[in-house]
């Protein structure tokens, strides 16, 4: 088999880019080691930036996100039982969140990609790469009916998360790697409760985040703030229930949250990782698999979606006029964008939770919300960076 780009992943990275460069004439096959059931249900991030809808937009693959999604442009910071809110799309031009869960995104992803003759393969296992830094690497794996297959191809595009196959390949000494633990994990909860809110809730409590966001007119997220450790089963639905209400409460509001059943309960490890340079010979990486980010400000889909544009238009460029400039800057282009939201999250992480072990740093982030809801360049500067430069 033979194509002129092999993806590795089909997360929205991955289907990004390949129905990006097949809009481009660029064939491409999309290896995926998850079934297209698996991969068009698994509940993940839910919020898209002004940008990224924008770009699916004028490739014709926004048609179901812009007539279902959600539009946002307020969110609401709780601190010491009182409430005030951020209407961050006043602030930046009108530019809104869209809130349409991750799978939908994929699902929509697959089937233009696949209406257009597109090439997936699901239920793959045992991907390898070699000759990377040929002209001609390849990809070899092994299909659900056991038979082994290789493509050859021009370029890698590696999409397949933190713990795919696509980094490791790249030798020992290549990769200079930065990991931050913050220190904290989130108990991750998806309840069949209809929203509580309008507007993403961030508060912060003494004992630590709660969050409420928003999926859709009859489920809701919500995340607490947990000891590192934490196990899911450690937390009953009731303990659930009961931190999420004192946590959230507000003095003098007749405000309440709604509950359901909780469909699923999940512990995030709370981490930051980033590799440089995004790149090895013919292999590029892109999303999960060349950087990790915190959920605080909902940048990991969005940053994934950025990769497969910047690529799409270098790979566009070399195949029109012969020009590896942008195929050469990619990594340096891709990392100014996700360095300044590992910063954004960081700073973000430090003013939404409790140090339930040093009060000091707990009272830092309490100044830091008391500073968002009174100045007003304060919030100007969140705004721009919450909703996406």
């Amino acid at each position: 088999m033979k194509r002129s780009v092999a993806v590795v992943g089909a997360g929205p990275a991955g289907l990004t880019l390949a129905n990006l460069i097949q809009q481009s004439g660029i064939d491409c096959v999309v290896l995926e080691k998850a079934s297209r059931t698996h991969v068009e249900t698994r509940p993940r991030a839910g919020v898209l930036e002004h940008r990224s809808v924008t770009m699916l937009e004028s490739h014709g693959l926004a048609d179901r996100l812009l007539m279902e999604a959600d539009r946002h442009g307020t969110c609401e910071f709780r601190v010491s039982g009182q409430a005030f809110q951020v209407a961050y799309s006043d602030l930046y031009g009108g530019r809104q969140h869209y809130v349409y869960p991750q799978q939908e995104v994929v699902k929509d992803l697959i089937a233009a990609f696949l209406d257009a003759g597109g090439d997936i393969r699901f239920s793959v296992s045992d991907v390898e790469l070699a000759d990377l830094t040929s002209s001609r690497p390849s990809v070899s794996w092994t299909s659900a009916d056991g038979v082994r297959s290789t493509v050859t191809c021009d370029f890698v595009a590696g999409c397949d998360g933190f713990h795919g196959v696509c980094r490791p390949s790249i030798p020992d000494g290549v990769l200079t790697e930065f990991t931050h633990q913050h220190g904290i994990e989130w108990l991750a909860i998806l309840a069949e409760a209809p929203p509580s809110t309008k507007a993403i809730i961030y508060a912060l409590h003494e004992d630590g985040f709660a969050g409420h966001m928003l999926r859709s007119p009859t489920v809701s997220r919500f995340y607490l703030q947990v000891p590192v450790g934490t196990k899911a089963s450690d937390w009953s639905d009731e303990q659930v229930w009961e931190a999420l209400h004192k946590r959230f409460a507000l003095h003098g509001s007749t405000w309440s949250l709604t509950e359901g059943k909780i469909i699923e309960k999940r512990v995030l490890d709370m981490r930051s990782h980033v590799v440089e340079p995004m790149s090895y010979g013919r292999l590029y990486l892109l999303g999960d698999a060349a950087h990790i980010i915190t959920p605080v400000g909902a940048k990991g889909m969005n940053l994934a979606m950025n990769d497969a544009a910047t690529l799409s238009h270098a790979l566009t460029d070399f195949y029109a006029t012969g020009s590896e400039t942008g195929l050469k800057t990619y990594s340096d282009d891709c990392l100014r964008r996700v360095w300044r939201a590992q910063e954004f999250s960081q700073w973000m992480v430090n003013m939404i939770h409790t140090d339930v072990g040093s009060p000091f740093f707990g009272r830092l982030a309490q100044a830091r919300l008391e500073h968002l809801a009174e100045s007003a360049a304060y919030r100007a500067s969140f705004a721009e960076n919450y909703v996406g430069p």
